[in-house]
């Protein structure tokens, strides 16, 4: 089964200054399955969000703040 990638992707590190949180919490929301993890065709090492998916989050997170 293949996953189809989307077309707006940024990296882990980016995605955890756009909602302000921590490593852990960033680990937490791409295991709950919160947020879909991508490798980097470029970098193995480096894993890659869709910034959509970045975007809706964040208005859940101002509402539980």
């Amino acid at each position: 089964m293949t996953r189809q990638k989307p077309s707006d992707l940024i990296t882990v590190a980016e995605a955890r200054m756009l909602l302000s949180v921590s490593r852990v919490k960033i680990a937490q929301l791409l295991k709950r399955g919160d947020l879909r993890c991508f490798s980097n065709p470029l970098d193995g090492r480096e894993k890659l969000v869709s910034l959509a998916e970045v975007e809706a989050l964040k208005p859940k997170r101002a509402e539980a703040a």
